[in-house]
């Protein structure tokens, strides 16, 4: 059975926004490792449109950037909207029941599957359905933007924190 994880970039007072802040060197990495090691990624419409950028070269990008875009483009991934008519190479759209196309990745799949965007997160999260919450802390504060939890912040249990770099503090809980 596939674990279900939520990954995010955060402020320190909670918002997200991948404009704000940039992974430095090491992070960058850590993620093109941890790309590698799921079995696929669930991503809600404005995040999977964000991360279309990864589907076409450019040709500005060092070695990093290329290993991250051959990374995230073998992956599986799943999109969950109902204004898409159509999703990129390796991908497969939810528009209906998503609660239980959900839990069948979790039935059928092992290893773990990455939860990205926000709101989906919190739509997720209210269904039960996320078994970790890993948040990368940046030494930022944004005083305003899009809330990690728009909702009251469900009741989670920390279960491991390390540093990542030389900045970045990767918080990592379950629910209580």
């Amino acid at each position: 059975m596939a674990r279900l994880v939520f990954a995010l970039n955060q402020s320190l007072d909670g918002y997200v926004d991948h404009m704000a802040f940039a992974p430095g060197p090491v992070l960058f990495r850590h993620f093109i490792d941890d790309v590698r090691s799921l079995t696929g990624s669930v991503y809600g419409r404005r995040m999977y449109e964000v991360m279309r950028y990864w589907d076409e070269d450019h040709p500005e990008w060092d070695e990093a950037e290329r290993d991250y875009a051959a990374a995230w483009r073998s992956q599986p991934k799943w999109v969950v909207s109902r204004s898409l008519k159509s999703v990129g190479p390796n991908a497969t759209l939810f528009e209906d029941d998503v609660e239980a196309a959900i839990r069948g990745l979790k039935a059928q799949l092992g290893g773990e599957i990455e939860v990205s965007g926000p709101e989906l997160a919190g739509s997720l999260t209210k269904l039960g359905l996320i078994d970790e919450y890993r948040l990368y802390l940046h030494p930022v504060v944004l005083g305003r933007g899009k809330p990690l939890f728009a909702d009251p912040r469900p009741p989670l249990r920390l279960v491991a924190s390390d540093r990542i770099g030389e900045d970045v503090i990767r918080l990592t809980y379950v629910p209580a």
